[in-house]
């Protein structure tokens, strides 16, 4: 009887600790799910704004009532002058429907530890700068973005892209027109416009030779403008940003922009 006793207890035993290790390891399956939806939840919901579109970014354009009484961007009266040859401003007061303004960034793909893909976007609103038509062409153009104002969608890669764009010993990137952009002819109220501008982009005091596709309409009397280029980014001498959760990043990205000028 005992040796049967002892093997009921020992069979007990063992189907007791077969539970728990069952428990544990449910338990562990349910951390780890709860993990992956923190990750999915701040890294890879959709959250990322939507690349630049022109039909977005006039979509509910706002300007603000008194910007007709106020002087014009870098000193001056704002133009009556219904035609689009002068010189414009980047006017930050300006706004679309979701009250997005002006601005430039980035984006980049990157892979994240146990989810997958995912798109970083990197905006600065701080942006000014000028551009001149002159006829049918844009003779002249130089804007300029303050990156120490850049964020990203999910503020914890924001001090990572700092350091990787050494926005303390380089705070600006700009970008010059060294190319006339025709258009063809002078574009009137409501006409959209697609063209290439050719230009020097400066990131981290490293100047390169890029080609932008750009769009733009005359709306309202501001001069909407989006465009972008692909760029990589050890061209720049940007090292990625990286992080515990990020696998990979891609060292390729896009520049993006979406302006608005009014004219001076």
């Amino acid at each position: 009887m005992y040796p049967m006793a002892t093997r009921i207890g020992s069979s007990g035993s063992t189907t007791s600790a077969g539970r728990r290790w069952r428990w544990i390891g449910l338990g562990a399956l349910v951390a780890v799910a709860a993990a992956a939806f923190g990750v999915w939840f701040f890294f890879v919901r959709g959250d990322s704004p939507a690349a630049v579109d022109l039909d977005s970014a006039i979509e509910g354009i706002n300007q603000p009532a008194s910007q007709a009484a106020d002087p014009a961007p870098g000193g001056g009266s704002p133009s009556t002058d219904s035609g689009v040859a002068g010189t414009w401003a980047v006017d930050r007061s300006v706004t679309n429907a979701e009250g997005i303004g002006s601005f430039g960034g980035f984006r980049v793909n990157e892979q994240l530890v146990g989810v997958g893909a995912a798109t970083a976007v990197g905006r600065s609103r701080a942006v000014d700068g000028t551009l001149t038509v002159d006829g049918s062409a844009v003779t002249a153009a130089a804007i300029t973005v303050d990156l120490t104002a850049i964020t990203t969608n999910d503020s914890r890669r924001n001090d990572a892209v700092q350091r990787a764009l050494s926005t303390s010993q380089f705070p600006r990137a700009t970008f010059t027109l060294t190319q006339p952009v025709s258009v063809g002819s002078v574009p009137g109220e409501g006409q959209r416009i697609d063209v290439e501008a050719t230009g020097d982009l400066t990131i981290k005091g490293v100047t390169r030779s890029v080609t932008v596709d750009m769009a733009a309409q005359l709306e309202g009397g501001v001069l909407v403008a989006v465009g972008s280029t692909p760029i990589t980014f050890a061209d720049f001498g940007v090292r990625t940003p990286t992080a515990p959760i990020v696998a990979s990043v891609e060292d390729r990205g896009v520049m993006e922009f979406q302006l608005y000028f009014r004219k001076r």
